[in-house]
């Protein structure tokens, strides 16, 4: 049964279905509901079960994979409330794993360019002064260590391509970043999964998760309810899926899955960094062509800033900025536009206080608190 079908029924008619497919207590299983469970239908989710559903790959064949998204939907946390920029694997430690994932995925994604919306618009690293010039210095120099395409642009070049754009010191040009469509590419993925047989299931929270050595499976406790684990009636029945192989993508809620399994000693705790992003009004289409970025505070390197971006159809936002908050809520907090202004105005000193509304925001989890 492919629950994209199931979901189209009502609430209660859904969960009742639900219910009678999978298990509602705990026993011992000869063989697993699912070889591979992903908890979060984000992104990065959504590409880890396209890859394991994957035909083409032999070894993909007899995968049973299910993921599961405590959203209504996919895609509608992390993964809609960003820049939707493809980064060039610029900003990384040089031998990370995020810096290696960062390289080959942004190739990989551009590969897919007939599927969805993705354009390798580049991006300027704007520096102001001598300080900053040499935070570029160096940036080039990595980008020849991991062979990342960069250049500096001459102050008279970057005049006649961006002459809105004010440069103080310099430009390095990232000719390898670019933009794409999130929801266009978190929707091919979907169906691409349900294409190879992959299911998802929606409004579905994780509650509990253990591990049977005995028969080496994961026992997985969901309930159907609001994202807000809070708000689930406690009468609500729960059901138990069983899968060799549990991937957890759940983005805000990661530390929580990874606290159901691990003892108390190697718990982790969630910090939120709030990001606020602000559209460009009244001035126009400003012709503007590529992303701009300023350069980030060397010392303190709390984020990247807030910079311009260009959507596909060519408008301008700003952002995010930063601001560390106790608990999710997306309200746009307008307290920070004087100060996102002050920031935007150092590039792009066109733009004024009445240009700039709050039209969205987003929030990235950290293990650490950045000050």
């Amino acid at each position: 049964m492919q629950w994209s079908r199931v979901l189209k029924q009502p609430a209660n008619m859904f969960r009742q279905t639900l219910i009678r497919q999978f298990h509602t207590s705990f026993k011992l299983y000869k063989e697993a509901d699912f070889t591979h469970v992903v908890i979060g239908a984000g992104s990065v989710g959504l590409a880890v079960a396209y890859k394991l559903t994957t035909s083409s790959i032999p070894s993909n064949r007899g995968n049973k994979v299910l993921v599961i998204e405590r959203n209504e939907s996919f895609g509608q946390e992390i993964s809609s409330r960003n820049s939707e920029v493809v980064h060039a694997g610029l900003y990384y430690p040089p031998n990370s794993l995020k810096t290696e994932l960062c390289i080959s995925g942004k190739e990989q994604l551009y590969s897919l360019s007939d599927y969805f919306g993705i354009k390798k618009c580049g991006k300027w690293i704007v520096a102001q002064n001598e300080s900053q010039m040499n935070y570029l210095e160096k940036l080039h120099e990595k980008g020849k260590q991991l062979q990342i395409p960069t250049k500096f642009v001459d102050w008279g070049q970057a005049k006649l391509d961006e002459p809105l754009i004010k440069v103080g010191a310099g430009v390095l040009e990232s000719s390898s970043t670019g933009i794409i469509d999130s929801h266009g590419y978190m929707e091919w993925l979907v169906s691409k999964i349900e294409e190879c047989n992959g299911e998802l299931v929606y409004d579905t929270n994780v509650v509990g998760l253990s591990y049977d050595p005995h028969n080496e499976v994961y026992e997985i406790e969901t309930r159907s309810g609001s994202v807000d684990g809070e708000e689930l009636e406690e009468d609500e029945e729960k059901f138990v899926i069983s899968s060799n192989n549990v991937i957890n993508a759940a983005g805000l809620g990661a530390t929580d899955i990874n606290n159901l399994l691990l003892p108390e000693e190697k718990h982790l705790k969630t910090y939120y960094a709030k990001g606020n992003y602000f559209a460009l009004m009244g001035l126009g289409n400003l012709k503007i062509k590529r992303l701009i970025y300023p350069c980030p505070d060397e010392l303190h390197v709390k984020s990247l800033g807030t910079h311009l971006t260009i959507d596909m159809g060519g408008q301008v936002k700003f952002g995010p900025d930063l601001e560390w908050i106790d608990e999710i809520d997306y309200h746009v907090n307008d307290n920070n536009l004087n100060k996102a202004l002050t920031e935007i105005q150092k590039y792009l000193p066109i733009v004024k206080r009445d240009n700039l509304v709050g039209v969205y925001s987003g929030i990235r989890p950290k293990l650490i608190i950045l000050v």
